[in-house]
């Protein structure tokens, strides 16, 4: 006869390997995940790091733009004030004539 005890911890023992294999399984996949992770991280910091770069060349650029955009201005200001004057001194030609 087998005894019923014996049975019992057969089918407890191969429970707990069974259990033992499962926990091994996942402590292995919580280490690959926390891997992941950190690469994760590392990458999201690296990213964040070249768009403040990105931003601050955009940045650069817009000023420079409204720089050279503020020059172009100045030179069409000035055309068009030696324009006035050229119309002024004509006006005052007229006048002493």
């Amino acid at each position: 006869m087998i005894d019923p005890n014996s049975d019992l911890i057969v089918n407890l023992e191969e429970k707990i390997d069974r259990l033992v294999e499962r926990y091994r399984a996942e402590k292995e996949e919580s280490k690959l995940l926390r891997n992941q992770v950190a690469l994760l991280t590392e990458q999201l910091d690296q990213s964040s790091a070249s768009y403040q770069k990105l931003e601050e060349s955009f940045n650069k650029l817009k000023v420079a733009r409204t720089l050279e955009a503020s020059a172009e201005d100045v030179r069409d200001t000035k055309l068009r004030i030696n324009q006035i004057v050229r119309e002024i001194d004509k006006c005052i030609a007229l006048l002493n004539r």
